[in-house]
């Protein structure tokens, strides 16, 4: 049966402390990336950008009410893909060089996960997940360790976490105890065997995160949770767990789950 046309792409879950889930619910739950709005008093941020499938600004117009600093955690095409929509555009200088010219390999799309399971609708007419890819999106500002974004009443400071990715980074705001994590920890298996992971800066990473004075994760993937969680899944991956192994019997595993 034929697939339908997504009259909205988008979802918008508002939280507390000025933060709004964004998200693709025609997106499988196993891929479907989030993305964090974070309003402020003189700019907002935008932390990862989804797969860029159909145009963000056009339907989340919140995000157009105030100057906006767009970051991707990394520059994976589940978090990288929306990125070319955005004027200020940020992530860590190793992950720069694949925002400026992505490829199917750089971005991990050609890794399996794009797939006809991955869409309950389509984003637009003649759609294929066959011909997707992500758009040339050249940073403007360049994030790294101790570096701080500053939105006027709050202010975040930059992490840099390798181990997912080279350039992986999170934002921490002390004042509150927020941590966007994007893919370095999330409430499931945990990715250390792409193409320029490492699993040894993960584990480093995670245990840099470990000690960190947090309240509340917002990451890259499913659902937000508290410091205690975070070490309980620190503390998995650690201890061997935490890996979705082989890829097909893992998606499989979670459509099963959603009932996808």
């Amino acid at each position: 049966m034929p697939k339908p046309i997504a009259e909205n792409w988008f979802t918008v879950e508002h939280l507390s402390d000025g933060v709004s889930r964004i998200y693709e619910p025609h997106m499988a739950d196993w891929l479907r990336c989030n993305i964090w709005h974070v309003r402020g008093r003189d700019r907002d941020l935008v932390i990862d950008t989804g797969m860029g499938v159909r145009p963000m600004l056009e339907e989340m117009t919140q995000l157009t009410q105030r100057p906006v600093t767009a970051i991707v955690t990394h520059s994976h095409f589940d978090h990288s893909g929306g990125l070319y929509e955005f004027k200020t555009r940020c992530c860590h200088p190793v992950e720069a060089p694949t925002m400026a010219a992505p490829t199917l390999a750089n971005t991990v799309a050609d890794t399996g996960y794009v797939r006809a399971e991955a869409f309950t609708a389509l984003p637009y007419e003649g759609f294929s997940y066959k011909d997707y890819f992500v758009r040339p999106a050249p940073i403007t500002d360049m994030l790294d360790e101790g570096d701080v974004i500053d939105l006027g009443d709050r202010v975040f400071d930059v992490m840099h976490l390798p181990g997912h990715s080279p350039g992986s980074i999170a934002l921490y705001e002390k004042e509150t105890g927020l941590l966007f994590s994007g893919d370095v920890v999330y409430d499931g298996e945990l990715l250390d065997d792409l193409f320029h992971s490492n699993a040894e800066h993960l584990a480093e990473s995670l245990n840099r995160l470990r000690e960190l004075p947090v309240n509340t994760v917002h990451a890259g993937h499913y659902m937000s949770f508290d410091r205690q969680k975070l070490r309980t899944i620190i503390d998995e991956y650690l201890a061997g767990g935490r890996r979705p192994g082989d890829l097909d019997a893992w998606i499989r595993g979670e459509m099963e789950k959603t009932g996808e």
